[in-house]
């Protein structure tokens, strides 16, 4: 009988999922005092280097256990296949990006919305697996309905529903990764 062994597979994605859960078990010790000290961006002063640090770190705090749970999901489903196509530095460039640009969007535009979690992460992720079999001059299918059906919905509940959930993160985090996953496999396939 063969002996299995586990592998640590994919470092940053799981790297990325511990400082989440370790987030998460700081700010319910902390009654939430370390997602609104370090893990959540809001419009705050911009002579406080705290305003800075926070445009990225909010991706790795969580407004809960469901919250985490449905990210940490697709993260730990896509995440490792993304990492193993594209490297461990790519898919860091990735999280970095899509958490500045979300956290700067939601500063500008939201002054009163506190902005925290890894769905940004995870739109970029969906999108950037859409283009896993993308050819030179062609669009696939795959990534037509991706961007449909996701982002078609968050454009809805957007306009439609009120609730606590940043849908334009969601889209700026698939925007972004569509545009990655068409770059990389453009500079791949060409």
């Amino acid at each position: 009988m063969k002996k299995f062994k586990i592998s640590f597979n994919s470092p940053v994605v799981l790297g990325f999922m511990c400082l989440c859960f370790l987030a998460l078990l700081l700010s319910n010790v902390t009654g939430g005092a370390t997602n609104q000290l370090l893990f959540m961006t809001y419009h705050s002063s911009l002579a406080s280097p705290m305003t800075y640090i926070r445009f990225f770190t909010h991706v790795l705090g969580h407004s809960g256990w469901e919250h985490f749970i449905s990210n940490a999901a697709y993260i730990l489903l896509l995440g490792p296949m993304l990492e193993e196509k594209y490297g461990s530095e790519r898919i860091i460039e990735i999280i970095v990006i899509t958490a500045l640009v979300t956290g700067l969007v939601n500063y500008i535009l939201f002054w009163n919305v506190a902005l925290c979690g890894a769905s940004g992460v995870v739109f970029a992720f969906i999108l950037l697996t859409s283009f896993t079999n993308f050819k030179q001059g062609e669009i696939p299918l795959t990534f037509i309905l991706v961007a449909i059906i996701f982002l078609g919905q968050q454009i809805h509940d957007g306009i439609f529903i009120r609730d606590e959930i940043s849908n334009l993160s969601h889209i700026i985090g698939g925007i972004i990764g569509a545009i990655v996953g068409y770059r990389l496999n453009k500079k791949v396939k060409a």
